[in-house]
């Protein structure tokens, strides 16, 4: 019996319409002043529960006020171009008409949060990294919003919490790793789901169907 499914955000439930990039930006405006770039930044950013100029701050990167005032603009064009995928609301509801628990795990910056919260309202759980300070595959992101929805896969067999997203590390082998059967999202058609409404059928249909093995 499915009593939840977690969603990742970004790329399975909402998409980012206008992308700006405001923090390569700025890691681009700390490259110039000699800070030394690291692969690790952009993640660092995403377990970082502040805005433009606290980043900035923590980074030890400099801005001037005309810098600054530039990447909150680009950041707001940004926020104000996300927008939920056709397909997202119509699967929330399918499952909600089915007594499923919705959750959302999601690496994102700060003032990502809020805005994702606002597009999807009153869902079971947000586990979000910027608010948490730890990203997926981290098994602490999947344990939080298993708590948050009360269901833990390693103690109820009966109850089923499954997890869908378009990252193979985070939203598949990651969950799996911890307990949760997890599912990729391909929406270029290179796997077995491409929307999530296919996906939520095949959850909400009969068990026998073999989704869960």
């Amino acid at each position: 019996m499915t009593v939840a499914v977690i969603f990742d955000l970004f790329g399975t439930l909402l998409e980012i319409r206008n992308r700006q990039n405001p923090y390569r930006q700025l890691l681009r405006i700390g490259a110039k002043q000699g800070r030394a770039a690291s692969s690790k930044d952009m993640r660092a950013i995403m377990a970082f529960n502040g805005g433009i100029s606290e980043a900035a701050e923590a980074f030890g990167i400099c801005l001037s006020s005309a810098e600054l005032a530039n990447l909150e603009c680009m950041l707001e064009l940004e926020l104000e171009s996300i927008a939920p995928f056709d397909d997202a609301m119509i699967a929330i509801e399918l499952l909600r008409e089915h007594g499923v628990k919705i959750g959302a795990c999601s690496n994102l910056a700060g003032p990502y949060c809020s805005k994702a919260r606002s597009l999807l309202p009153g869902l079971d759980g947000y586990a979000l990294s910027a608010e948490l300070g730890m990203l997926k595959p981290d098994p602490g992101m999947y344990r939080s919003i298993c708590n948050m929805l009360g269901v833990l896969p390693e103690q109820v067999e009966s109850m089923q919490v499954l997890m869908i997203g378009d990252s193979r590390r985070c939203d598949e082998h990651g969950p799996r790793a911890f307990g949760i059967p997890g599912y990729h999202l391909d929406r270029n058609g290179a796997g077995p789901y491409r929307d999530l409404i296919s996906f939520v059928q095949t959850v909400t249909a009969d068990e026998h169907r073999g989704l869960h093995k």
